[in-house]
């Protein structure tokens, strides 16, 4: 059992206190909303008037909090966390926030003798109540293997993601991918309605394609990871066909920017000499764009 000073409250907070209690774990809260603290206090928490109050005593303090300002506010501040918390004791950040900014906290924490780890998590709300979030661990080994069994009370999986920072950094590029497929993805639906197709048959079709499977486990493997841009499919071909899509969008006055934008980069990628490659040579493109190493020798 761990005694543990857990800082907000919200719609994953609420559900995360609610799994460490059910381990049996000691747990003081703070939050500004005194429902939600009565709620958690009914299930065993102990209610705290400060994160300053909080920390005090505590093996770990988590934070879970929606933005980079008021997780420095309730470390720093007045009544900040950093008052209380024992040099052996250590705060893992579970917020989604700015890297810079977690990187600040970190540097400032650990110039004050404090230990810092971020470990962000992945699934929704829904997982936060099952105990099956998946945990973006970013601290220290050391520090990981101190957190586990209490992180693993709250998620049914922690991913070591390479050193102090990687977590939030992990984090924010796959929400990106998520947003970015997600509104990609409804354009695609739409269009398929605009033609006239089901959406049982678009579902079918991409559930055995890329587009659907995605990338990363599909092509990418045999051809851009091996080193390997010789065409299963070219280049040429994908911006071409990309191209025939837009016409029909614009046919059908159906807007449609994030296919805008990713013609834009298949244009950029077969003027600069790839017309010939494989499709996946696009990564190529960006990393050249990036000013970014290619991994291909």
């Amino acid at each position: 059992m761990a005694n543990i000073g857990f800082i907000g409250l919200g719609q994953m907070g609420f559900p995360m206190v609610c799994n460490l209690l059910k381990k049996n774990h000691a747990v003081s809260v703070f939050d500004i909303d005194c429902e939600v603290v009565k709620k958690v206090t009914n299930l065993g928490a102990v209610a705290k008037s400060s994160p300053r109050e909080a920390a005090s005593g505590a093996d770990f303090v988590i934070t879970m909090l929606p933005n980079g300002q008021l997780v420095e506010s309730v470390i720093f501040d007045e009544q900040g966390v950093i008052h209380t918390l024992s040099d052996d004791a250590l705060l893992i950040d579970m917020s989604t926030i700015h890297p810079l900014e977690s990187e600040k906290i970190r540097q400032r924490l650990e110039t004050n003798g404090k230990q810092f780890m971020d470990a962000p998590v992945g699934r929704t709300s829904e997982h936060a109540v099952t105990g099956d979030l998946l945990i973006l661990a970013g601290g220290t080994d050391e520090q990981i293997d101190r957190a586990n069994d209490v992180l693993l009370c709250m998620g049914n999986e922690v991913i070591r993601a390479g050193g102090p920072g990687m977590g939030i950094a992990i984090k924010l590029v796959n929400n990106f991918m998520s947003a970015a497929l997600n509104a990609l993805s409804g354009e695609a639906v739409v269009l398929s309605e605009k033609l006239g197709l089901r959406y049982e048959i678009v579902e079918k079709v991409f559930s055995g394609t890329p587009a659907g499977k995605g990338h990363f486990t599909t092509t990418w493997p045999n051809k851009l990871l091996k080193g390997d841009l010789s065409p299963v499919f070219m280049l040429g071909l994908a911006q071409k066909d990309l191209g025939i899509v837009m016409d029909v969008a614009n046919k059908l006055n159906m807007p449609m920017p994030m296919g805008a934008a990713a013609t834009m980069v298949y244009t950029q990628a077969k003027a600069h000499g790839r017309e010939k490659q494989d499709w996946t040579a696009i990564v190529e493109e960006i990393r050249d764009a990036a000013a970014v190493p290619s991994k291909i020798n």
